[in-house]
């Protein structure tokens, strides 16, 4: 019996655990779009990119601040959430009503009490924050730079075609 958490590594098969990346460095970039064009730079000049692997050196977790909090906005956002979760529930139960008399009754009801259970959850997480983030933000995983990393046996031929790529105008570069 095979388990999904066996450890066998098969070629061509990402490994299922999460496993260190293997292989000889053929090019370093600054960011992630250059490594993403490198790799295509390769499988355009019909190179093996499934003996390739990106890998994020030097990882930063970056928060960027979208906006401030206020009441007003929490509390609209909660009842937009509820409201939403409310219309789901309330037009299920519609699905399953036999009576032909209150056909949007239970819309309406799960609309009312989703707005309302929204508006509780929100002013509750929302005030036991006690000021302490008041403002949104979005977070992103960064690295620092971005290695191209290929199988031994490849990667010879994986730097040449690399450095033909860096030799290319700059204006050609951008395809």
């Amino acid at each position: 019996m095979t388990s999904s958490f066996s450890g066998q590594n098969r070629p061509g098969v990402p490994p299922r655990l999460p496993t260190p990346p293997t292989g000889w460095p053929i090019g370093s970039y600054s960011t992630y779009e250059e490594a993403q064009r490198a790799v295509d730079f390769l499988a355009d000049g019909d190179f093996p990119v499934q003996e390739v692997t990106i890998v994020g050196v030097d990882l930063m977790l970056v928060e960027r601040v979208t906006g401030k909090l206020t009441w007003g906005r929490v509390l609209g956002t909660g009842a937009a959430s509820g409201a939403w979760f409310g219309l789901f529930v309330g037009v299920l139960l519609s699905l399953f009503n036999t009576s032909p008399d209150a056909s949007l009754g239970p819309i309406v009801a799960g609309l009312v009490v989703g707005i309302a259970f929204g508006l509780i959850f929100a002013a509750v997480g929302y005030g036991s924050a006690r000021g302490k983030r008041d403002f949104q933000s979005a977070s992103q995983l960064v690295a620092g730079r971005y290695d191209v990393l290929c199988q031994p046996r490849s990667a010879e031929r994986g730097r040449d075609l690399l450095a033909q790529l860096a030799l290319r105008p700059s204006d050609a570069k951008k395809d």
